[in-house]
């Protein structure tokens, strides 16, 4: 029989034994935290490639499937914030609060011709929160970068035509990118069928510039820059169905949308030339100069009880279909030139992508037979489009990626669930740029290779679960 000071010990007890707990998650999110804002004051790419459309395309992968090749649209699991497919998230569970925080150490190296650059960055990637509404309906709200443009490269020197005595060079540089905030709702209509919607913001700026210099100073030299803000909302439908094939294999077939529209936003061309007797700027406005295209995602996952999950995603985006603003003729210095918006300027976007997980043993008072190891990879169709001379064919840019890792739970406790899992992941992709520049008349290849370690932070609280004592 509990006595009364026997039961007030009792309490005092699991409430000191909760406020420890929650000042260490508080201290392991703090450190994530400081090192994530680190993270997104840095842009996070240093590619010449950025220069194209709205940039290098983030990936909507999180921390538990970055070492899966990102695979996510038939991922179900109440203990991972998936925002790949909103459907998804009617399988937190009840007492479930899931917060998951992520970014990635980066080392590229840049080779065109002859030349070789490399880089190093840190960049933030995503930040998530997820929590059940009611009975088969989960809330999210994450915010995930879009697009990232950073660059820096300048072209050779040339003779200008007819005066050899005179020479110029281009020299381009480019900054900016976008960022999504999105609510999401996911609601089980049955045990096997689930749909989800995720409703966003998308926002950002962008700047290219292009400056023409000359050796002499009684030449013009000019500069163009071109800039954008945009701000617009996104809207994606997604589904998933379960098909149990035994008491421990099931397969989730899920399969997302995405409404393309017309983005709000001015697209601004300057242009100024500059010499010892005149300095003229002109600009040019154009009015919701972009386009968001429709985009559609098939992915296939099968479960083995709690050991093996393996998967594979198609994505398909329709960005030839949009239209987007580009310069006609970088050598047009007076400007006089149309500059509109023009459909087929970028390509459609493929991404395939298969991914392994395996778990030795869940319930294993080991801590690495607990660990899930992980293995996937991609292969994908770039939307842009590096080729500034229709005249001139090139192949599609490509890129393919593997990678490599596992999810670990932080306190070795025989009860992974509830414990605060890391997600470590190690990848390589490499990407190949077919180029033709009207600037400098030479076509060739940009190759990318970048080494990135991506670190994730899951944390799962029982907020919602109510305690007692008898």
């Amino acid at each position: 029989m509990i006595t009364q000071r026997k039961l007030l010990l009792l309490r005092v007890f699991q409430t000191d034994s909760l406020t420890m707990k929650f000042i260490k998650k508080a201290t392991i999110l703090y450190t994530f935290l400081t090192l994530a804002i680190g993270a997104s004051a840095q842009n996070g790419v240093n590619s010449p490639y950025s220069r194209y459309g709205f940039g290098l395309l983030s990936e909507r992968s999180m921390g538990f499937n970055k070492a899966m090749g990102g695979v996510a649209l038939g991922f179900r699991d109440g203990q991972e914030i998936n925002p790949a497919n909103p459907a998804s998230y009617s399988a937190v569970d009840s007492l479930t609060a899931l917060f998951d925080l992520g970014i990635t150490l980066q080392a590229s190296n840049f080779k065109m011709g002859n030349l070789s650059q490399n880089a190093r960055n840190c960049t933030f990637d995503y930040f998530a929160y997820s929590f059940r509404a009611t009975k088969g309906l989960g809330i999210t709200l994450s915010f995930l970068p879009f697009s990232k443009i950073n660059y820096s490269f300048s072209s050779n020197t040339r003779t200008i035509e007819n005066n050899e005595n005179i020479t110029h060079s281009y020299t381009y540089t480019g900054t900016g990118g976008l960022r999504q905030v999105m609510l999401g709702a996911g609601w089980q209509i049955f045990r096997p069928f689930s749909i989800g919607l995720n409703v966003g913001f998308l926002w950002g700026d962008y700047e290219h510039r292009m400056t023409n210099t000359t050796s002499s100073s009684t030449a013009y030299s000019m500069r163009r820059t071109y800039s954008a803000s945009i701000n617009t909302y996104t809207l994606e439908a997604g589904a998933q169905y379960t098909i149990n094939l035994s008491k421990d294999d099931r397969l989730t077939i899920g399969a997302t949308y995405s409404f393309g529209h017309n983005m709000g936003g001015d697209a601004t061309r300057n242009t100024a030339i500059v010499s010892t007797t005149q300095d003229i700027s002109t600009d040019v406005v154009l009015d919701k100069a972009f386009q968001l295209p429709h985009s559609f995602g098939l992915g296939v996952t099968f479960y083995n009880s709690k050991k093996i999950r393996a998967g594979i995603d198609a994505n398909w985006e329709r960005w030839s279909k949009v239209y987007f603003p580009i310069a006609e003729n970088y050598e047009d210095y007076d400007g006089s030139k149309s500059w509109t918006p023009y459909y087929g300027v970028l390509n459609d976007r493929w991404k395939f992508s298969g991914g392994f997980e395996y778990t030795p043993d869940y319930e294993s008072s080991s801590f690495l037979r607990r660990t899930k190891y992980k293995i996937g990879g991609y292969y994908s169709r770039s939307y842009a489009n590096a080729n500034e001379s229709p005249s001139v064919s090139l192949k599609k840019p490509t890129e393919f990626g593997v990678s490599a890792g596992f999810t670990i739970p932080i306190r070795n406790r025989n009860l992974f669930y509830s414990s605060p899992k890391l997600n470590v992941t190690f990848s390589w992709v490499h990407t190949n740029i077919p180029y033709f520049s009207n600037a400098t008349s030479k076509s060739g290849t940009l190759k990318e290779n970048y080494f990135r370690l991506s670190l994730g932070l899951t944390l799962s609280e029982r907020w919602f679960y109510k305690w007692k004592v008898q």
